[in-house]
């Protein structure tokens, strides 16, 4: 969920160093004789292997969604005919997600609210569980309510810690001054006197004291001038768990503390997990880390001296106030030991636990506290969250972590803010912000998501109230099947074999550790300072895909890279510098952008450090195979010189995407156009085979390619294709040479006959239409959600049916320069000729689904000559149904619950256009 609303520890650390942790894990196996690799999931090594389940994918590829109980008020009927329909969409399991109550308890209705725990909610819980294993469905459970972990079971004690900084006024001649209120939870640290008044004071200049306290009063020798005295409390955010269900409500926890968690474990997990019974869920959830504020912890002074090797007592106030040439060096230590912590008392106490009950703990390893890239080494099953494909992103740090550490599903929260308000979001919609995981490296799609609905509520049902809707209360429902088939199918083929990026970025963790500031303790947000936008299109737009890499990956995870790129790093260990040393004299290349690494990364013999390290970076700079640039702009031409591009467009390369999986005897790219505007290029590829072929995502069909020396290459808006490379396996046919020759057999436009079945009344029956136009432009439907039918006859000789293929063809859609009034999340900049999604049937036989560019679909094989029937079932949104009707009130819902939500931009609710709006033909499609 967005801010935006957002092997054990081993030994001790060396000063400079971190723990150790957990053994890497072994790479999943593949090629095994079933397909199956160490973790259970379906792993080819050979293109054989791969194209023999490209048809039918395995069932765990599939999607998944975030099924939100809302209340939880829930009954069994109604949860098992909602994981019914999941499996009918072609969702492949659930998290369970219980939150904020949408209504208050009414017997008469049967809402009845389920606290969070309670023996009625540990018995749905169990009874889910069960039911989802009849129905071959995966469960996995959130190990807390809303986020982050926290609730009523958190004293004060163990709640997320934040120092807090009181100056006091110490008037001239004063002898003492009035302590600072400690309150439950709060501990006096530390005490400092110095020139200055409380608004402002000179952090360096600040001495340490320790005055003798009575009644309530600190004690100081009087003094000419005034002073001020400030005060370093331990302290608490105070912040509470977001969107909470009914009873777990409470304070988010302490994640620098390791009784903090096991308490939370202990009182919240062991329950849940109880109510699974013999069948543990497949994974524990922990969403995105928003501990907003932490920056402290009870024990944080003991174990900074014993990580950092001095003590950080007289330094606070530089830490906190940020001045002097220190303070960096400072704060990169304070927030690397906070790093540790989280490390150490986190993530690995809850992944031992998930291993010692035989389950996993899937983690969105991003946020505050500041957890790094390699932290996701820590974790059975990283998850990103983000599109952001040509930008830092939260996503490619998890996809990174996989690569590096042999974790081969990387899976994401997608959809998270998707076209608001809810109901707005189309499948093209999902396509688009779906390629962009792939990308990124997502091979699993955890949907944001699944509402759930009590029996009897109005329609469209509940929304989750910052997020779109991918359940069967949508009309396009319809094609809901052809969606999830081609997420399972891409998901499948990007964990076959291995990831195969060539260039690597290493994160300047500890410069960005010296700019986090007290209450804002982040990596991730300070990330983007350091890796723009422009650079990372550097790296894309010259032909390769990048992962991250961390100091702790390139020590720990053995993946060599040809290409490390430095992106405006100053601060680096020794160590660092002495394994890219070697990096590059074992023929690997490397580029820094900005500035070369100059400075010790922490403050402990900072001067020696430093010496070391500028003299290992003049070792490395002036080896061959090293360049220094400039700055971002540059970074694109300095790579064309140092490593071949692996996948390289000719022209439009910035609204291109590919990510390539290597096989023993092949080569997997998928490739995406990102953008609203066909893209009409040539490309070439590095990888070199014997055959090749293009292997539909869509339906799995494959035909012959030709890529060398280049191929052409022409997709529509937000089209997507897998080119697949092999030494083995040649697909059948001949490739095309030359653009396809295209004549129109008929143009059907107009007079079509529409109807609205189960709509009632009078809509039920067809009605001449002598244009296409939307149905929201009538009065009559300008509130109707639902599916239109359109049905129109068509006569053909047998000449028009011979020669080449027959296509339906429904227009090209209308690209968007902007959205203004999409405030939030992202959206597909195309507005479609069908709206939004159609099942078409020839002659009574399903030709197939059109909710994505190119909105074509072969149908020769279904035309005769003589008269042909053409129906077309045209799913519009629910929100047209929600604009005809008034908002809910939850006025006495927050006055009984306290304002747990707010429904996003509900402003915008309005019909959106409906139905067939564009030119439709009957085209022949010949190929040389």
């Amino acid at each position: 969920m967005p801010a935006a609303d957002a092997a054990p520890p081993g030994t001790a650390a060396s000063i400079e160093g971190v723990a150790p942790g957990r053994a890497l894990a072994a790479a999943a196996v593949a090629g095994a004789a079933d397909g199956n690799a160490a973790d259970g999931v379906t792993h080819f090594s050979t293109v054989a292997e791969v194209q023999r389940h490209l048809a039918a994918p395995p069932d765990d590829a599939r999607p998944m969604v975030r099924w939100w109980w809302f209340g939880p008020a829930v009954v069994k009927p109604q949860l098992e005919r909602e994981m019914l329909a999941m499996k009918q969409g072609g969702f492949g399991g659930f998290e369970i997600q219980p939150v904020y109550p949408m209504e208050l308890d009414d017997p008469s209705r049967g809402i009845r609210n389920l606290p969070y725990l309670s023996p009625e909610f540990l018995d749905a819980v169990s009874f889910v569980n069960q039911k989802a294993h009849e129905h071959k469905l995966r469960v996995d459970m959130t190990l807390a309510s809303g986020w982050p972990y926290g609730g009523p079971h958190v004293p004060v004690t163990e709640a997320a810690s934040r120092m807090r900084v009181a100056p006091v006024d110490l008037p001239a001649g004063a002898d003492s001054v009035a302590l600072p209120s400690i309150g439950s939870g709060e501990r006096l640290v530390a005490i400092f006197v110095g020139s200055g008044d409380a608004r402002k004071f000179d952090a360096t200049a600040l001495k340490l004291a320790a005055p003798a306290q009575a009644n309530g009063r600190a004690q100081f020798a009087p003094a000419d001038g005034a002073r001020v005295a400030v005060f370093y409390i331990a302290s608490r955010t105070a912040q509470q768990v977001k969107r909470a269900a009914l009873g777990a409500e409470g304070f988010v926890l302490d994640h620098l503390s390791r009784s903090a968690i096991d308490h939370h474990l202990d009182q919240v997990a062991e329950p849940l997990l109880r109510a699974f019974g013999d069948q543990p869920p497949y994974a524990v959830f922990s969403d995105s880390l928003e501990v907003y504020g932490t920056d402290w912890t009870d024990d944080f002074l003991a174990e900074f001296q014993r990580r950092r090797g001095y003590d950080l007592k007289p330094h606070l106030p530089v830490v906190y106030g940020g001045q002097g040439q220190d303070a960096g060096a400072l704060r990169r230590d304070w927030a690397l030991t906070q790093t540790e912590l989280v490390n150490e008392r986190y993530l690995t106490p809850v992944d031992d636990w998930a291993r010692k009950h035989h389950t996993r703990f899937r983690s969105q390893t991003y946020g505050e506290p500041a957890v790094s890239l390699s932290s996701n080494r820590l974790v059975a099953l990283p998850e990103g969250e983000g599109p952001q494909f040509r930008q830092f992103s939260f996503t490619r740090l998890a996809t990174s972590a996989g690569h590096l550490y042999g974790r081969n599903v990387i899976s994401a929260e997608t959809w998270t803010w998707l076209n608001s308000p809810a109901f707005s979001a189309t499948p093209l919609d999902m396509k688009v912000e779906a390629d962009r995981m792939l990308l990124q490296g997502v091979n699993l799609f955890i949907g944001h998501g699944w509402p759930y609905t009590p029996p009897g509520v109005q329609e469209p049902g509940y929304a989750f109230y910052a997020a779109a809707v991918f359940n069967n209360h949508q009309p396009w429902w319809n094609v809901m099947p052809d969606v999830t088939s081609y997420l399972a199918r891409t998901s499948y083929l990007l964990r076959q074999g291995e990831p195969a990026n060539d260039v690597a970025l290493l994160l300047p963790n500890d410069d960005a550790y010296a700019e986090t500031r007290p209450a804002k303790v982040s990596l991730s947000a300070e990330m983007p300072h350091f890796v723009t936008p422009v650079l990372m299109e550097q790296i894309l737009d010259a032909g390769h895909n990048v992962d991250f890499l961390d100091a702790e990956a390139l020590r720990d995870s053995g993946k060599h890279y040809p290409l490390i790129v430095l992106p405006h790093t100053t601060r680096m260990a020794p160590d660092t510098l002495e394994r890219l040393i070697r990096h590059v004299s074992a023929g690997g290349k490397l580029i820094a952008v900005g500035s070369k690494p100059s400075l010790a990364p922490g403050y402990a013999d900072a001067a020696a450090v430093t010496a070391k390290v500028r003299k290992l970076s003049e070792q490395l700079f002036s080896m061959p195979g090293v360049q220094l640039v400039a700055d971002d702009v540059a970074l694109g031409a300095a790579i064309g010189k140092a490593v071949a591009p692996d996948f390289r467009a000719a022209s439009q390369a910035a609204g291109l995407g590919f990510i390539r999986r290597k096989l023993a005897d092949g080569d997997i790219y998928f490739i995406a156009n990102t953008s609203n505007r066909e893209i009409r290029t040539t490309a070439t590829v590095a990888a070199r085979r014997a055959n090749a072929a293009w292997w539909n995502p869509h339906d799995g069909s494959v035909t012959p390619a030709q890529v060398v020396p280049s191929m052409g290459l022409v997709l529509a808006p937000y089209e997507s294709r897998v080119l697949v490379l092999s030494d083995s396996v040649k697909a059948t046919g001949t490739s095309p040479t030359a653009a396809p020759t295209i004549v129109t057999l008929a143009d059907l436009s107009n007079d079509w006959q529409l109807s609205f079945p189960g709509a009632g009344g009078a809509l039920e029956q067809p009605r001449g239409l002598a244009k296409l136009g939307s149905w929201a432009d009538d009065a009559a439907t300008r509130y109707y959600s639902g599916i239109g039918v359109y049905r129109k006859d068509v006569a053909l000789d047998a000449a028009q049916l011979k020669g080449g293929r027959i296509k339906l063809d429904f227009g090209i859609g209308t690209p968007l320069e902007s959205t203004p009034t999409v405030p939030s999340g992202m959206r597909a900049m195309l507005d479609s000729p069908i709206r939004e999604a159609a099942v078409v049937y020839v002659n009574g036989q399903r030709a197939g689904a059109i909710w994505h560019p190119p909105y074509q679909l072969d149908v020769g094989a279904l035309l005769k000559p003589g008269a042909n029937r053409i129906e077309v079932q045209v799913a519009n949104l629910s929100i047209n149904l929600m604009a005809g009707q008034e908002r809910p009130d939850y006025r006495l819902l927050s006055a009984r619950y306290g304002q747990r939500f707010v429904p996003q931009d509900t402003h915008l609710i309005t019909p959106r256009p409906s139905g067939m709006l564009g030119t439709v033909r009957l085209l022949s499609v010949t190929n040389p």
